[in-house]
């Protein structure tokens, strides 16, 4: 629950609009951008925020970070890079992996506001399933801040988040400048995640209206090795497939495993979420033609900044966007920073 403090201010988070194309620019703060961090050998890039903070009376503030899954290297850069503002900032930070099951998720915020923590950031599985747990703890005290995906609940103080079914569009769009309208479009997705089907539909409705048909849909699971299997399916179902779709990153490494084993780069064209090795490899090759990617670190470093901020009662911004860019066989050499470290 919130402590007594010893100091409080007034400055908010600082946001960034999203963009589509070029790589992050240098931070708000003065120090380099992630490019630049990572040309220099440093281990991650430099946040755009810091919070206000404060001097808590009775210890150090403790948040809890109840993340999706422990898998994706999207959740671990977030996890990484709020796990380094904690440190920084002398904050106690408690991760706790969702395992991709909404129903874990809940439980384990139940249990950190019987702990009785000063914050709780959570990327949830189901929006919509979370709220309960949420609202549990917006009774208790506790601030709560979502990160990637958007709640929609007053029990919400900070939301951190891509503008998803915005994405989804933007790589329809390029898609459809790819096919010049004309065309069918296979989807490796995830029902079971809130963003990843405002992606997909985000997606759909761009390419529908330019003029292409959406085909089969597959259901990943948000797991890699399920993904594999169902886009395995899709390609054997398919097999004159030119065009197809994954809503993140379990659904595109899976997507391109499937290609592969299929030896299906020359026929088939990828666009999907989140960059990987194998999806780096693919667009190297070319057949995989575009890929968002979401500014995986700002994610870790806003989110903790806003938990920060609301555990000592300083004012934070209920909404702080994150970049995305528009990655492609042209310009990937700019992102693969987000793999190194």
């Amino acid at each position: 629950m919130k402590r007594p403090l010893v100091l409080a201010a007034g400055i908010s988070l600082l946001t960034l609009a999203a963009c589509d194309s070029a790589p992050p620019e240098p931070s708000s703060s003065g120090g380099p951008s992630a490019a630049e961090s990572s040309a220099a050998g440093g281990s991650l890039p430099e946040p755009s925020v810091q919070p206000v903070g404060c001097e808590p009376t009775d210890g150090p503030l403790r948040v809890g970070l109840v993340t999706i899954n422990l898998q994706a290297l999207f959740f671990n850069q977030i996890n990484e890079a709020a796990q380094a503002m904690a440190d920084e900032q002398g904050v106690e930070l408690q991760i706790i992996s969702g395992n991709d099951d909404s129903v874990t998720q809940a439980n384990a915020i139940d249990t950190l506001v019987a702990d009785g923590v000063d914050a709780i950031i959570v990327a949830a599985v189901d929006t919509e399933g979370i709220k309960p747990a949420i609202r549990d703890a917006d009774a208790a005290g506790i601030p709560v801040v979502a990160v990637d995906a958007i709640v929609d609940d007053p029990a919400v103080d900070a939301q951190v988040g891509t503008a998803n079914a915005e994405g989804g569009a933007q790589l329809g769009e390029a898609l459809l400048e790819q096919s010049g309208g004309t065309g069918e479009v296979g989807v490796v997705g995830a029902l079971n995640s809130t963003i990843q089907l405002e992606r997909q539909k985000g997606f759909e409705d761009a390419v529908t209206a330019g003029g292409m048909t959406v085909g089969t849909v597959v259901d990943g699971k948000n797991v890699q090795e399920t993904a594999q299997g169902a886009a395995e399916n899709l390609l054997t179902g398919n097999p004159d497939l030119e065009y197809a779709y994954a809503t993140g990153e379990p659904a595109l490494i899976g997507l391109a495993a499937a290609v592969r084993s299929q030896n299906a780069q020359d026929r088939i064209n990828v666009v999907g979420w989140d960059l990987s090795d194998p999806a780096v490899e693919g667009l190297r090759d070319g057949w995989i033609t575009g890929v968002v990617q979401q500014d995986t670190f700002e994610f870790g470093y806003k989110s903790m900044a806003a938990a920060i901020d609301l555990a000592c009662g300083n004012p934070v911004e209920r909404d702080n966007p994150v970049d995305i860019h528009i990655v492609t066989p042209d310009n990937v050499d700019d992102f693969t920073f987000y793999l190194e470290g």
